[in-house]
């Protein structure tokens, strides 16, 4: 791991959570997004989540969301964004969408985590991610052509936009219906940002219903 790779998972660790915070108000565990940003899904209530495959606390919180995942209501879209908060992580994000494109990504995602966090391998650069598919069963010239590839480019873009239109400022971050934002650091901890979440969307719900 580089200097600025070492930087950027400092970043993350700075501004993802202090767990010391419990029994806060519901009202202090959320921001209002101002303005609110349009949704990434056509219907249904968005979920959506911003994150970084090198962050220690995204990968903490995986198991979370999985848990959450199984249960969510059905009006619900989750959707996942690579966050690109500092360069070293464009490899990462482009990896996501590589993988996306390619039909791969649950094959991918979690191992990608695992592979970094509970193996502690090194996989930050083009090269490392190159070979990391192709030991999933992923050609390494149709990765490589589809890593450099417009569509891909143009995802990593909008990512960029995205995170900046929400002023994110670490990860993970999960939004809703673009309107709230929460983190460990508002919500206390990784288990009760799922559980702001839960009752903003049901907010969400009854404010569509209304």
């Amino acid at each position: 791991m580089n200097d600025t790779t070492r930087r950027a998972v400092l970043l993350c660790s700075l501004f993802a959570f202090s767990l010391a915070a419990a029994g806060r108000d519901f009202e202090d565990s959320y921001q209002r997004v101002r303005p609110p940003q349009p949704t990434l899904t056509p219907s249904g209530i968005e979920v959506l989540e911003i994150f970084w495959y090198g962050c220690p606390h995204c990968y903490s919180l995986e198991p979370h969301l999985e848990k959450w995942l199984e249960s969510k209501p059905e009006n619900v879209e989750f959707v996942r964004l690579p966050g690109v908060l500092n360069t070293s992580w464009i490899p990462h994000a482009r990896a996501f969408y590589t993988a996306q494109k390619l039909g791969v990504l649950d094959q991918i995602h979690r191992p990608l985590f695992d592979a970094l966090h509970r193996d502690r391998k090194a996989i930050f650069s083009e090269g490392d991610l190159r070979e990391f598919f192709e030991a999933h069963g992923v050609d390494g010239k149709e990765f490589t052509r589809v890593y450099h590839s417009s569509e891909v480019e143009t995802r990593l873009k909008q990512a960029l936009v995205l995170a900046r239109n929400y002023k994110v400022t670490g990860v993970p971050a999960l939004i809703v219906n673009g309107k709230y934002l929460t983190s460990a650091s508002l919500a206390g901890n990784h288990e009760d940002m799922l559980k702001v979440v839960d009752r903003l969307v049901e907010r969400e719900r009854l404010a569509a219903a209304e």
